[in-house]
């Protein structure tokens, strides 16, 4: 019996940090972008909040409805899938791609670290939007590649130029801080 209301408790615990993952997320790179006050982590950030944006435009477009047990004539496309899609693959190009910045520790313990934690739980993320009956697996697959793809090019804009005025606007940020 006890088991069972241990059990329980997990479920109830993991559906509702599923349920909450927005807010987890999003608290989370807060934390990295005033942590490491790195104008490449906010630029990242910045991509998040603009893939999430897009994506919601093309589900006006689109207007695919969701699953017919949740409200009827709400559009759907994947949104938490696009943008978790897009955390997951600029990260591991950025680990891969990038120079670990000053403010994280120096090695490859923060190459490899990243992409270990955060591929699993985009994909679990993505699941979960599946198994709370939020979309379909087409939807969920439609917006993992629509966000695979965002985070190409926004990555792709970072290493072509995005990324030297990024390093004078965090050297000035640092300068400033430096001097409160």
């Amino acid at each position: 019996m006890m088991a069972d209301k241990s059990s329980r408790s997990k479920g109830v615990l993991s559906r509702f940090l599923l349920e909450k993952t927005n807010f987890i997320v999003t608290g989370l790179t807060a934390c990295c972008v005033l942590y490491t006050r790195s104008a490449g982590v906010a630029y990242f950030a910045a991509g998040a909040v603009a893939c999430s944006l897009s994506v919601k435009v093309v589900k006006r477009i689109v207007r695919q409805p969701r699953p017919l047990h949740l409200t009827p004539g709400r559009q759907s496309y994947g949104t938490h899938s696009a943008t978790i899609t897009h955390y997951a693959v600029y990260v591991l190009l950025a680990c891969t791609c990038l120079p670990v910045h000053p403010s994280l520790p120096q090695g490859q313990i923060s190459r490899v670290l990243p992409p270990i934690i955060v591929i699993p739980w985009a994909m679990g993320i993505v699941h979960s939007r599946i198994w709370l009956g939020r979309h379909t697996w087409l939807q969920c697959i439609a917006g993992s590649v629509y966000g695979a793809a965002f985070a190409v090019g926004w990555f792709s804009l970072w290493t072509n130029g995005v990324d030297k005025v990024g390093q004078i606007v965090e050297g000035q940020f640092n300068r400033l801080l430096t001097g409160l």
